[in-house]
């Protein structure tokens, strides 16, 4: 042991620890105490108190053993300062045996399963998207609140009372704490992927006026490799992963060094992460192989003919405009439609593709891309004043300054 530790250093140590085992310390105390509230309170109790015993004596020996035993007990101190303190006995009795007991959060397996329960209870089904979305981001991945505040545009307040509000939800509720039997898994691993690629696509495309958040696509494929760690041969739980990696490989040459939007026509393929590319493709590969195919596995099949291709011209546009049916036919969803008109206008021609792009005109009027898209069809085939018109209305329902510069860029092209 040491003495007299800076603490700025003690914070970062803490911070780390709380970004890399705050999950299973969570799950853990979880476990124990049987109360979602009462778990998330100790803990940070004992986070307090870390700061005070390290900066003094320096780092234990094992931080995340000194982190779960110290929350047990203040958890203890809670239950007994408790006005119901007769009502809470039984939950005190088993609090004093599991710390007499001394348990290792460091050597004990079972961290784990505890951690996909968490995840498992985060995402359950009578929560919001919004809601399950923040909590896992709080209890799993270890983001702080102004930072899940500041994800969502809100204040620190607002997300720390929606946060309070989930937890007394599963506490009301009786939401429980486990992994769903297998006749549920599928339908519970859906809400439970879809709330990772939320993160990450709010990440990839964020709405605070910025064009990405790196932070968030990086939290959501770390929760990813978590779930394919404690879920392992799950197809869909690998093709998301793959999906994940495969965009964030191309994050570096998306934006210009004056902070312009690049497409990915006129991106500089050299500059994609190629130890990335190749840990997805691995992926995509091992997914498919295991003949179940589902929607993350085909998105990141076409995530992978980009990757793969040695120029934009040169993708494999007709094989991506299948892929899009297949998806659609997953799930009918107009966006992977107007994504399979986009492959089109590439495979067989603007002309082509533009037949069928009307029929979107109702479904997707309020959404950007479906605009963008048109209006580039349009100047494809020469109708320039019709693409302005559509890059006009583009640019009114884009929420980035980088993408709207884009956009009056290809307006500007356009009326030449």
């Amino acid at each position: 042991m040491t003495s007299g530790v800076d603490e700025a250093a003690i914070r970062n140590a803490i911070a780390a620890l709380m970004r890399d085992d705050g999950g299973r310390l969570l799950s853990g105390l979880v476990a124990n105490l049987g109360d979602f509230q009462l778990s998330q309170d100790s803990l940070q109790d004992a986070l307090e108190s870390a700061l005070v015993h390290w900066t003094r004596n320096g780092l234990p020996t094992t931080p995340g053993a000194w982190l779960m035993q110290t929350a047990r007990r203040k958890a203890l101190d809670r239950l007994r300062r408790d006005a119901n303190f007769r009502a809470k006995a039984p939950q005190i009795a088993l609090v004093e045996q599991i710390i007499r007991a001394d348990d290792n959060i460091a050597e004990d397996d079972a961290i784990s399963d505890d951690r996909l329960r968490l995840i498992f209870t985060c995402c359950h089904p009578s929560l919001d998207a919004m809601t399950s979305v923040a909590l896992t981001l709080r209890s799993v991945a270890g983001l702080t609140t102004p930072e899940i505040a500041r994800a969502f545009i809100v204040s620190n307040d607002a997300m720390a009372q929606r946060l309070v509000r989930a937890r007394h939800k599963i506490a009301q509720a009786k939401i429980p704490f486990e992994v769903p039997q297998p006749d549920a898994m599928a339908e519970r691993l859906d809400a439970v992927l879809a709330v990772i690629y939320l993160i990450f696509t709010e990440g990839h495309s964020a709405n605070d006026g910025q064009l990405f958040r790196a932070d968030l696509c990086e939290e959501a494929i770390r929760l990813a490799a978590i779930l394919a760690n404690l879920l392992p041969d799950q197809p869909e739980i690998e093709g998301l992963a793959a999906l994940m990696l495969l965009h964030a490989a191309r994050t570096g040459t998306r934006l210009t060094k004056a902070g312009e939007m690049v497409s990915l026509e006129d991106q500089d393929r050299s500059g994609w992460d190629r130890e990335r590319i190749a840990q997805g493709l691995k992926l995509v590969q091992q997914a498919l192989a295991r003949k179940a195919v589902g929607p993350y596995q085909l998105q990141a099949s076409i995530a992978a003919l980009h990757a793969e291709s040695p120029t934009f011209m040169q993708t494999d546009w007709a094989q991506i405009a299948l892929l899009y049916q297949g998806l659609f036919a997953f799930r009918p969803n107009p966006v992977f439609e107007l994504n399979r008109i986009v492959a089109i206008s590439y495979s067989q021609g603007a002309d082509i593709a533009m037949m069928t792009l009307d029929a979107l005109a109702q479904p997707l009027a309020g959404y950007q891309p479906y605009h963008a898209v048109r209006a580039d069809i349009l100047s494809r085939l020469g109708d320039r004043a019709a693409a302005c018109l559509s890059y006009q209305r583009a640019i009114g329902l884009s929420s980035s300054e980088a993408e709207k510069r884009f956009l009056q860029r290809r307006f500007r092209e356009t009326m030449k």
